[in-house]
């Protein structure tokens, strides 16, 4: 009665309901909630669109959209990494990639190619698409770190230089918003909530 092509779309959205269990380190703006990775992909979809002037080169926003709801999905089976974690390397892993293989791969073969390749030029970072979608990516956590007296940086004791060195990677995207980030940061040492070293 329905189509083979169909039943399998219909399994793949079912299977992705389960990005809204995984819950990241970061809280939501203000509050003592963690965000899961769902409202983390939705807020950065939210961001790219409203922020798309301020990156440096043209992009095709729909085409970050994409990236940017897609990029955790493979965390269904990896589990999230904290960018912060110092024991694994939150670079793409081999499991991230059987994940993407395994969950994408329910979806008809032109889809699941499809997002593959644009979880693969998401985690490369060489695209002016990708690297916009990742400067949302960093972003975000410092904005709701800001909010949150420190947050994440505070909770786990990371230091102004950590912070300076993962979230750079605005600036492949964007130079005025790494400039705003930047000047985030320094306001946050200055505050107290984000210390010059780390504690010991």
């Amino acid at each position: 009665m329905f189509s083979e092509k169909l039943l399998k779309q219909i399994d793949f959205i079912r299977e992705i309901d389960k990005v809204k269990y995984i819950q990241r380190k970061t809280r939501l703006f203000g509050s003592d909630r963690n965000e899961n990775d769902a409202e983390h992909s939705w807020h950065l979809a939210l961001m790219a669109i409203v922020l798309a002037e301020h990156s440096d080169e043209p992009v095709d926003i729909l085409k970050v959209i994409k990236m940017v709801l897609i990029h955790d999905i493979v965390e269904i089976d990896a589990g999230d990494t904290f960018i912060y974690d110092q024991t694994k390397n939150h670079s793409n892993s081999t499991e991230e990639r059987k994940a993407a293989e395994r969950i994408f791969g329910l979806l008809p073969a032109a889809q699941a190619t499809e997002l593959i390749a644009l979880w693969e030029e998401f985690e490369a970072g060489i695209t002016s698409e990708a690297r916009f979608a990742k400067a949302m990516d960093r972003l975000e956590p410092l904005l709701q770190n800001v909010s949150n007296n420190g947050g994440t940086w505070a909770e786990f004791g990371i230091d102004y230089h950590k912070v300076v060195e993962k979230k750079k990677q605005i600036e492949k995207g964007s130079a005025s918003l790494w400039r705003y980030a930047s000047q985030m940061i320094e306001e946050s040492v200055e505050k107290g909530i984000l210390r010059k070293q780390a504690q010991h």
